[in-house]
């Protein structure tokens, strides 16, 4: 009879349930401890008024099969909405769209030639099948290279320094890479619009959804408990909370790198000094329900350095106002090193600096218009994939027998997406499923 091992997972977002749904499912025990209130993590969702909707944006693309695969099996799938978006760019103080072929041979700001290379980087990315040798090369260069110094300074850097800051020249082309080919596969044929899904009630229904999964496997989920310290020992692995301590066969952390070594306690320091070495970007993002919508764009691109955030995503443009109180909701997300400043503004700080570049990009929105504004700040959300990355991506498997960490460091080249963080908790959780019965007795160094 096969041994039922007893597992702790530290961690509620996706890839903590998805791992611990894997193992429950292969007839593990297992305990899933997130420290929110909630399930979700970066996915969870909260309220804007009576309006209830992710706390970060969120699309699903025609090519995410992973997580299509899961909406399938949480029995959502057939309920998703595909919807037609369409693309703004904010270059120069000027709102350009950028939705199809006719409107990119139009695009003011590019000549013909640099259109024309412009569009052959794109086709080259989407058409590469092995990244590797893109890890060798940063992305400014193999940008250059091919679309030319001049739209490299329109166009690529802009968007590079919004999405990475002082990064923006660290980052390999597989970085850019993984972002074209994800886009490129969600667009259909001929004219090439932008097809994007999204499940009526959002990510809170999915979530939902998949908590009563979890309890159906017999997963035992407890929320608002954080853990302090992750201790392997003869006995096995502990968890320490604030009140209580915990004793499991073997535990998955899945908080961010840097996070790691504060709370697993007994890691080499070759292990602690590749975690810490994983450069992280964060971000501050502003949620606005507004009584109107501003451009209808999806997604607007900024290459205005004087704009205080990254894009303007306006989810009314895919998602239908029914679900929103017949509302506008739009985030302006912020991404930011860490340790920026930026994260000790207030949030009326905050919510003045991008006001008054809403007021100077939509020449129609007033004040006014806002029915509700709030600020989510995470100091760690996506991985930086610099040059030779891979080869410094911290391994799953710990020096400490029955200790293991999976997280979004593990995901290579992309800016992270439910669906790459569900390939990743499928592939620990293969690992984990192949592992022998018996976990190794803890050899004192």
């Amino acid at each position: 009879m096969k041994h039922s091992v007893n597992w702790g997972i530290v961690g509620g977002g996706f890839l903590g349930m998805t791992i611990a749904h894997r193992l429950a499912k292969a007839g593990q025990r297992v305990a899933l401890f997130e420290g929110a209130a909630t399930l979700g993590g970066l996915a969870s969702a909260w309220s804007l008024g009576d309006v209830v909707w992710d706390r970060h944006y969120h699309v699903t693309a025609l090519s995410d099969t992973t997580l299509r695969a899961l909406l399938r099996e949480l029995g959502l799938e057939d309920s998703m909405r595909w919807v037609n978006t369409r693309t703004g760019f904010y270059v120069d103080g000027q709102l350009y769209s950028l939705s199809n072929a006719m409107e990119f041979l139009r695009f003011p700001p590019l000549n013909p030639i640099e259109k024309l290379r412009l569009g052959a980087t794109i086709l080259a990315a989407s058409r590469i099948k092995d990244w590797k040798p893109l890890e060798s090369v940063t992305a400014i260069d193999w940008l250059t290279r091919w679309s030319g110094r001049s739209t490299v300074d329109k166009i690529w850097r802009p968007l590079l320094r919004a999405k990475l800051g002082d990064m923006y020249d660290q980052a390999s082309a597989a970085f850019i890479w993984a972002i074209i080919a994800r886009m490129y596969a969600a667009r259909r044929t001929g004219m090439k619009k932008e097809m994007f899904g999204y499940v009526p009630g959002g990510y809170a229904r999915v979530l939902e959804r998949y908590a009563q999964v979890l309890e159906n496997d017999g997963v035992r989920v407890v929320l608002g408990r954080p853990a302090s310290k992750v201790e392997a020992s003869g006995a096995g692995v502990s968890v320490q909370f604030a009140d209580s301590r915990e004793l499991f066969d073997r535990v998955v952390v899945t908080t961010a790198a840097p996070l790691c070594p504060r709370i697993v306690s007994g890691l080499r320091s070759d292990e602690i000094e590749r975690l810490n070495g994983v450069r992280y970007q964060g971000i501050l993002c502003a949620s606005l329900l507004l009584r109107k919508p501003l451009a209808g764009y999806y997604v607007t691109n900024i290459t205005d350095a004087s704009v205080p955030f990254t894009a303007v995503i306006e989810m009314s443009a895919l998602v239908d106002p029914e679900f929103l109180g017949g509302h506008t909701l739009v985030y302006l997300p912020k991404y930011v090193a860490p340790d920026a400043a930026e994260f000790a503004l207030s949030d009326d700080e905050i919510r003045e600096r991008f006001v008054r570049a809403l007021e100077a990009m939509y020449p129609a929105f007033r004040r006014d218009d806002i029915l509700s504004f709030r600020i989510s700040r995470v100091r760690y959300v996506f991985a930086v994939s610099t040059l030779g990355y891979s080869q410094r991506v911290p391994p799953i498997a710990t020096s400490l027998p029955g200790v293991f960490l999976v997280n979004s460091s593990q995901i290579l080249n992309g800016t992270l997406n439910v669906n790459e963080t569900l390939q990743l908790a499928h592939r620990a959780a293969d690992e984990f499923l192949a592992l022998p019965e018996r976990v190794p007795d803890l050899v004192a160094s």
